[in-house]
């Protein structure tokens, strides 16, 4: 419903059924992990990129091939079992599509 330029949304509050409860806290615990982990990729490595540097990786000291190559590998990976788990859910609460 439109009145004035707002638009206002009528919601109307279900209450989930168990499946659905289940479903989506395993969504969003994984989502919980997988954030937890790009964090870790990404911030870590950039505060403490002087200390990797000290050490290597394929002859590339490491705080540059982490910013460089490595974050984006683990970002990637994220991704990947992200909808790989996903899938698996889906199908297994019966809303997976086709």
């Amino acid at each position: 419903m439109i009145t004035a330029g707002f638009l206002f949304v009528t919601t109307i509050i279900m209450p989930l059924s168990k499946t659905h409860q289940e479903y989506w806290n395993k969504n969003l615990r994984m989502t919980a992990v997988l954030l937890l982990v790009w964090f870790l990729a990404t911030f870590p490595v950039i505060w403490f990129v002087r200390d990797l540097n000290t050490l290597s990786f394929l002859g590339f000291p490491l705080g540059f091939y982490m910013a460089a190559q490595g974050s984006l590998i683990v970002y990637v990976a994220v991704v990947w079992f992200y909808a790989r788990y996903m899938n698996k859910l889906d199908k297994k609460h019966g809303v997976a599509e086709e």
